[in-house]
């Protein structure tokens, strides 16, 4: 059976001016992530969304690895779902970063405020309850990152593949392989760590979950490197 390894790209620049890109951890992670690749893990091509964070991910584990991997292949479908869209529908106040960054400046840690109203935007996106207020619903995005899966094993003809992804599309891989519910997806979406490994196996029709959320490579090197957000 074939490989598909699923990352969560590194740490983004929470906070920024421009989320979508990669902070100087989120570049180390890349690294170390490369590093532990490197003599195990040969794929025969390499996936990912079309997010900077996607393509500086690849980036980072390149150079950990030491040697050339395939040219990265964009699919959109690996994106992920439309995460300030969803915090202003929760929190339409939000829409100003100004009065984000304020609100969460008054939380002794902002990070962890911040993911809790997340949590709380996505449990009410997911609901389905107020589809019309949003551009993507969680099932036309669930649809559409299993699109991509499938036809990213169409093209990989049996060979290992490497997918640059967000946590929001291993989710929704990890709840189809496992027939998970929506609530329980959420739970998985939660405790992706940044540059973790989903391993599936694929065989024709057959696809297996055999690792979910790996960043053991994290731990061994850095155990401060581990971020979840």
């Amino acid at each position: 059976m074939a490989t598909i390894y699923l990352v969560r790209h590194g740490q983004a620049s929470f906070g920024k001016e421009n989320y979508d890109q990669l902070s100087p951890c989120g570049w180390e992670q890349g690294r170390v992530l490369g590093r532990w690749f490197a003599g195990k893990v040969e794929p025969a091509a390499v996936f990912g969304g079309d997010l900077e964070r996607h393509r500086e991910t690849v980036e980072a584990i390149t150079t950990g690895y030491g040697t050339e991997l395939p040219d990265m292949q964009v699919v959109p479908g690996f994106n992920e779902f439309d995460h300030i869209t969803v915090v202003a529908r929760y929190r339409p106040e939000w829409n100003d970063r100004a009065v984000m960054a304020r609100d969460l400046k008054a939380f002794p840690k902002p990070a962890r405020a911040f993911q809790e109203a997340f949590v709380q935007a996505v449990r009410r996106w997911v609901s389905g309850e107020f589809d019309h207020e949003y551009d993507e619903s969680w099932p036309e995005f669930k649809a559409r990152v299993l699109i991509a899966f499938e036809e990213m094993i169409e093209y990989a003809d049996g060979g290992d593949v490497l997918v640059a992804t967000s946590a929001g599309p291993v989710s929704v891989i990890a709840q189809h392989l496992l027939g998970l519910d929506d609530a329980k997806a959420l739970g998985l979406n939660e405790v992706i760590a940044n540059t973790s490994v989903t391993r599936v196996l694929y065989s024709g029709p057959r696809r297996s979950l055999a690792v979910f959320n790996n960043y053991s490579h994290l731990e061994a090197d850095n155990p401060a490197l581990v971020t979840f957000r």
